[in-house]
């Protein structure tokens, strides 16, 4: 069998959604996906993408792909890359298609000259933790990650000029 990884087009928005619904049922959220494969494709034809994705393929079949972005270090004053998703199919774990895409995205930073390459595991996921473990990476015990989302984010939102310093939006 032979693995092979690509960078995502808009034309596999559908994949990337099916994808992104895998790992939806894997995580027990699959109610969560908000996003449609239309709205993946007309974010991927934009100008300015927000996210770059690599989709890995095993025997022509997509079995996983990585969901990525670039952030910026204040302390290291250089960007970076967030890891949003990795995900590979539970038929394709075991034969290194996460590794290779994790190896690839890493490649890919140290191109761009990125200061860290993170993201984020649920805390119940030990056969994850321990693959990145393995690969070198370690948890960042000390930070608490927040979100603000839904009516929370728009209630924030709302908070009047009178509550809050004046300001103007970007």
């Amino acid at each position: 069998m032979s693995l092979e990884i690509r960078v995502a087009v808009p034309d596999d928005a559908q994949t990337i959604f099916e994808l992104i619904r895998g790992l939806a049922e894997y995580e027990k959220e699959p109610q969560a996906v908000e996003v449609t494969p239309a709205i993946l494709r007309a974010q991927m034809e934009s100008a300015q993408p927000p996210f770059e994705c690599l989709i890995a393929f095993w025997a022509g079949t997509p079995v996983g792909f990585a969901l990525y972005f670039q952030n910026y270090s204040t302390w290291k004053g250089r960007p970076g890359m967030y890891l949003e998703d990795l995900f590979v199919q539970p038929s394709a774990r075991g034969h290194g298609v996460g590794k290779a895409l994790l190896v690839l995205l890493a490649k890919i930073c140290a191109e761009r000259g990125y200061g860290r390459f993170e993201w984020a595991v649920l805390d119940w996921n030990a056969p994850a933790i321990g693959f990145y473990k393995k690969l070198g990476a370690r948890p960042m015990d000390e930070w608490t990650v927040f979100r603000l989302t839904g009516e929370s984010l728009h209630d924030l939102a709302k908070v009047s000029e009178a509550q809050s310093p004046q300001s103007k939006s970007p």
